[in-house]
Order: C-alpha cells, then structure tokens, then sequence
C-alpha cells in the first residue's frame, strides 16, 4: 500500500512533508518521495531527502494517494503539465489527491477543483481569488475534503490534514488486514 508524496527540489515546507509522512507510515503505508528530478531535495528549513523518482515517471495505479506539498517552491507545480495529468489522472482512477499550503492551486490549475470545495494557504488573500476565479469553491478552514480530494490550508494543518487521508483510505486499510 503506497502512497506518493510529491515535494519541490527546493523550497517544500518541512512539517508538511513530515507530520504527513510519519502518519501514513505509522498506519503501515509506504511512501515514495518524487520531485521535478531525482535527487536530493532541499527544504524551506534547510533539511534534505531524497527523491528516488520524478513526478514524469509516475504511475498513478501503483498508489493509493496522491499528496502535493506546499511550501515556497511548491508554486513550480502550479503550471507544470506533468503535475496536472497527475492530478487528473488520480481523479479519474478513483485515487486519493491531496494539497496542503500553496499546493492546492496546483489542483486548480489541473482543473480538478471545479465546482469544489478546498482551502489554500491565504494569508495575502489572493490564493483564494485564485481559487475562485478558477471555478473552485474556496472554504476558509483548516482542512477540506470534497469527495476524494483533501485540501489544507498550511503547516499548523499538516496533521489533522495525514489523519483526512487515512479515514479516506480506511477501506483500503481495512483490505488489507491493517485496520
């Protein structure tokens, strides 16, 4: 049971890649780090991982959720073509997609998130002008989940936000014996 966490290379927000991480694995879910290239990836606090693969190499049917994390240099996914057929290839195999931070409006951009509820980081309020300007529905809290999407709003939701995605993928959990 796989979950795919997809970080910039430079930039992502520390707690939001590992309050997530340690929650999925702690439920007995592995987690696979992709970025833009493989390679070593640099958070905003200066910590690094590794990628062991590039977001162009993935294959949705190999996991059971789809995680876009914020932070500064997350905004390098927001037009980024292979971010978006990601993205609506999750919605349309039934999958898992979530972004927490700035990440949702890389969701937007895929246009996922028409006619949808989610949040966003908003602190300068025009992420959610975005949002609503691209068809989505912006919801001021701190975590959403319309259908199988989950959007949150930044790192002060990293947790309630890992916890959303597990009550989603409970069936799955329960599948295979690891409730």
């Amino acid at each position: 049971m796989k979950i795919a966490l997809i970080i910039a290379q430079n930039n992502f927000r520390d707690e939001e890649y590992e309050v997530p991480k340690k929650t999925f694995e702690d439920a007995g879910f592995e987690t696979t780090t992709l970025s833009k290239t493989t390679g070593i990836c640099t958070s905003k606090f200066k910590k690094t991982v590794q990628a062991t693969d590039s977001i162009d190499n993935i294959d949705v049917a190999d996991y059971y959720a789809i995680v876009f994390i914020g932070g500064p240099g997350a905004v390098k996914f927001h037009k980024d073509v292979e971010a978006h057929l990601t993205c609506q290839e999750a919605i349309n195999r039934g999958k898992v997609l979530a972004a927490i931070c700035i990440a949702p409006l890389t969701l937007v951009y895929a246009d996922v998130l028409e006619g949808k509820k989610a949040t966003v980081w908003n602190q300068d309020g025009k992420q959610a002008e975005i949002m609503t300007q691209n068809g989505a529905d912006f919801v001021d809290q701190d975590v959403v989940v319309e259908g199988k999407i989950i959007t949150a709003n930044g790192p002060m939701a990293a947790e309630s936000f890992g916890k959303k995605i597990l009550e989603l993928l409970r069936p799955a959990i329960i599948l295979v014996g690891k409730s």
